[in-house]
């Protein structure tokens, strides 16, 4: 009953903040939710798991850059949040669209598979805007993610992603798990976010630090002998992004099921990093992506 009542106080201020936003023009909206986040995330202390995190994975900052990531890296996710009831303004292809698409060539050999494929990010820039450029291209993609533990609170952002950011949005776990076959089995196309810790997951290398990473991916890949394509969002400034198709992500196949699965995930994790590098303040640093004494 506590945390029913609880869930369901979280929902209505989610639902009440989300309204609020939903009423300022997007770019002001964005810049609220920055600032405020930029205030009030650094006083919280899930805090200090960013700092350890970002420290141990960036060593050679100073001080001063460690500080200015991660107000970065706030203010980012305070902008997503302003950003979510407005997901549906987006646009990558129309005249003054906030969305820059490089690599649409290769958003045309994905479109023009007969068997569909898989395609992956991370909590990057705002990742709810990595799917945009493939729906608006006329390529229906489902989305993986994990769900809120908040039932109301995922209700609400499944409906502001709504069918202009995913054909179908997929909630991990053993469902999830054979909506996904069966998106995969018809030939559709499915997007993950694999930069989240999976405790049952395998050991791969990430920022020098073994991480445990889910296998599900190179898993699907293989068995279903589909090529995986990266997918990169950064955010330009405000509520501008790009978004990047990479080359499909060529797979090595040695027959070796574990060794094959291993060295495909240490690539996604090796690319994700090096996206990491370049614009750390935009990744989301509180995740508890690696073992308390890796």
């Amino acid at each position: 009953m506590i945390k029913r009542l609880r869930y369901a106080f979280e929902g209505a201020a989610v639902s009440a903040l989300f309204a609020l936003f939903r009423l300022m023009p997007l770019p002001l909206a964005s810049f609220v939710g920055g600032t405020v986040a930029g205030a009030l995330g650094p006083l919280l202390p899930v805090h200090a798991r960013a700092h350890k995190n970002l420290t141990r994975a960036m060593p050679e900052l100073s001080a001063a850059e460690v500080k200015r990531t991660l107000g970065e890296m706030w203010r980012n996710l305070g902008r997503v949040v302003g950003e979510y009831p407005h997901l549906r303004k987006f646009r990558a292809y129309a005249p003054g669209g906030r969305i820059e698409v490089v690599g649409k060539e290769h958003l045309e050999a994905v479109k023009n598979l007969p068997g569909g494929a898989l395609l992956f990010t991370g909590h990057i820039g705002n990742w709810e805007t990595s799917g945009l450029p493939l729906i608006q291209f006329g390529i229906p993609i489902a989305f993986v993610y994990r769900a809120p533990n908040n039932p109301y609170v995922d209700r609400l952002i499944c409906r502001a992603r709504g069918e202009g950011i995913t054909q179908n949005a997929i909630a991990k776990g053993a469902t999830g798990a054979r909506e996904m076959v069966r998106q995969i089995k018809k030939g559709g196309y499915t997007a993950m976010l694999v930069d989240q810790k999976m405790n049952d997951g395998i050991a791969v290398p990430f920022f020098g630090r073994d991480a445990m990473t889910a296998p599900a991916l190179a898993q699907l890949a293989f068995k279903y002998d589909l090529p995986v394509w990266p997918v990169r969002t950064e955010r330009l400034g405000g509520c501008r992004f790009r978004v990047t198709i990479y080359p499909e992500l060529e797979l090595a196949r040695s027959g070796d099921s574990a060794r094959d699965i291993a060295e495909a995930m240490t690539r996604v994790n090796q690319m994700l990093e090096g996206w990491i590098r370049e614009r750390p303040g935009q990744w989301l640093w509180l995740h508890n992506r690696w073992p308390k004494d890796s």
